[in-house]
């Protein structure tokens, strides 16, 4: 079978842009999140606890953060018997969704909730990102567990963002080394969402992105060879 250059396009496209079925509406924390346990950030991009404050090392189990929140209490005897992440004095976490996106909501209602948790309250500023390496912010949450309107910042519901980066304030909370040190980070959730899969089921960096699009390019430039050689 010959594969023609606009089948191969669309073979890219759906690659690109292929979604899943829908989830069941859940409530989390008193919060309704529409797409249910989908609604969560799936996994760890970095995480670099706060130079000025370094947590101990049972409050720096990363992933922690990834899925729906667990919250259990501020004593952790270890990262495996911990249901948070402390960032740290000036920390810094990169989570990205797999399969769904955050959105805006076309009105004022929160987009973004960011499940921070613990018995001090302390800022976290937040970012987005649609490729992990232009950020665009969003504001901060003032301590404790809140949501962000996205679509104040000039974003709605055609948006599309995979990535949310958390820094901890520095000037808020102590700053010695030891213990749940910054914002203790339990979840983080898109209420306003879609559903969204990556190609094959993996997630690849903006580079593989770079090399599928030239290998598309250059089996467009192939077909159109090919056909100008088949009509001389």
């Amino acid at each position: 079978m010959t594969l023609t250059y606009r089948a191969a396009l669309a073979v890219a496209g759906t690659l690109a842009l292929g979604t899943v079925g829908p989830a069941r509406a859940e409530v989390f924390g008193g919060v309704d999140f529409p797409q249910g346990a989908l609604s969560f950030a799936d996994a760890v991009v970095s995480f670099t606890p706060g130079a000025a404050g370094v947590p101990s090392a049972p409050y720096l189990g990363q992933t922690n953060a990834v899925g729906a929140p667990n919250y259990a209490g501020a004593s952790c005897a270890s990262q495996a018997a911990c249901t948070f992440v402390s960032l740290g004095a000036g920390g810094e976490l990169v989570l990205r969704f797999d399969n769904n996106v955050l959105t805006g909501s076309d009105s004022n209602a929160f987009d973004l909730w960011i499940f921070e948790v613990g018995p001090n309250v302390e800022d976290t500023t937040v970012d987005v990102s649609t490729d992990g390496l232009t950020w665009l912010s969003v504001g901060f949450v003032t301590g404790s567990t809140r949501g962000i309107d996205i679509d104040a910042f000039g974003y709605n519901s055609t948006s599309a963002f995979r990535y949310v980066r958390l820094i901890d304030v520095l000037a808020e909370g102590g700053v010695g080394n030891g213990g749940s040190v910054g914002a203790d980070i339990d979840a983080v959730g898109a209420i306003s969402t879609r559903a969204f899969t990556p190609p094959d089921g993996g997630v690849p960096e903006p580079s593989t992105w770079a090399m599928m699009l030239l290998g598309f390019g250059g089996l467009g430039a192939a077909l159109r060879r090919s056909r100008r050689l088949a009509m001389a």
